[in-house]
């Protein structure tokens, strides 16, 4: 039987308690202004600096969002005693040194996914940081949307049964430019690691990690995984089913299956989204959800910044919902992933 109400969210709401941090902003471009636009709009955070290999283009991102420095050098962001925490949000190739950087000058830091291009690196962040101090966090905003919050209690509640599978697809056409960064080798490109991390990180959440990997797919001719599906094997009678591509555009879905209920997620699932849940009977009624914040698309990445600044101001060093170790083995399953593609 269904429960009559969806829980309520936690939510990472503004001004509850959490310090007003100082960011600084590494490599100013299109994520980087949503995520300070957000950060600005929906937050009592605020950004303070930001740094660009050019000057004139950190000194353009300073005027539209109303930041009080630019430099032309990273340097000078993680080095400036004003600033508190760093956002890196650089191609993947660079958060590996970046975040190094920013480790370094004694900062803590959020990094966009993935955290790194392969699971060594990434543990090369993580043991730099706890050696350090200082908080470091993938920018996995999924995580801390709303509807995530709902989906652990339902499953803690034990409204789905027992949690059997999880299928999830990310894809998007984005047409063939051996400059883009997506078909770029050298800039970490490929499906898997852009956008393929989403559903991996959602059977992660719900799964925990897998006991076997098993993908097919293809590469594109620059020599990045184009497309993919991911069958893992999370131990008896439990698997997810994940597919990601940079071809098409699919319905960008995902589905979370237990013994007793089911939860859909609408599309896009990774981004603020409704949910439905449903039993196991054939055309029975449904339970639909809603985001009761009305936060649209991008602002959702306010969510993650509020709870950083939550959990420094805990005196935490990580995310207890989205764990260094649990980031690490997620770009391990990712790793595993295109090695079976290149084979």
């Amino acid at each position: 039987m269904l429960p009559s109400a969806f829980p309520e969210p936690e939510l990472f709401a503004p001004n509850t308690g959490e310090p007003a941090l100082r960011w600084g902003v590494l490599a100013p471009g299109q994520i980087a202004g949503a995520f300070v636009g957000a950060l600005h709009r929906c937050t009592a955070q605020r950004v303070h600096a930001v740094g660009s290999r050019s000057l004139e283009r950190a000194e353009k991102f300073a005027r539209d969002h109303g930041i009080p420095r630019a430099s032309g050098s990273y340097d000078a962001v993680v080095g400036d005693p004003d600033i508190d925490v760093v956002y890196i949000a650089a191609p993947q190739s660079e958060h590996l040194a970046l975040g190094l950087l920013a480790i370094a000058a004694g900062k803590h830091v959020l990094i966009e996914k993935p955290l790194a291009t392969t699971a060594t690196d990434a543990r090369i962040l993580v043991d730099a940081a706890r050696e350090a101090g200082v908080f470091l966090m993938e920018a996995m905003w999924s995580r801390y949307l709303p509807q995530s919050s709902v989906i652990r209690t339902l499953i803690a509640d034990g409204a789905l049964g027992d949690v059997r599978s999880v299928s999830a697809d990310h894809g998007q056409a984005i047409p063939f430019d051996p400059e883009h960064r997506l078909y770029r080798p050298d800039l970490g490109g490929g499906a898997l690691l852009d956008l393929g991390i989403y559903p991996v990180q959602l059977a992660s959440m719900i799964l925990g990690a897998p006991t076997q990997i098993t993908a097919v797919g293809g590469m594109t001719e620059t020599g990045v995984d184009a497309y993919s599906t991911l069958v893992l094997d999370h131990g008896p009678h439990r698997h997810a089913t994940l597919t990601t591509t940079l071809e098409v555009r699919t319905p960008t879905v995902a589905a979370i299956v237990g013994t007793e209920a089911r939860i859909e997620m609408g599309s896009p699932f990774h981004i603020p989204t409704t949910l439905t849940l449903a039993d196991n009977g054939f055309l029975t009624e449904t339970l639909h959800w809603e985001d009761p914040t009305g936060l649209p698309v991008f602002d959702g990445l306010s969510w993650e910044a509020t709870a950083l600044a939550r959990y420094i101001g805990e005196g935490r060093t990580e995310s207890p919902l989205h764990t260094l170790d649990e980031t690490v083995a997620i770009l391990a399953t990712i790793d595993e992933a295109r090695r079976q593609l290149t084979a």
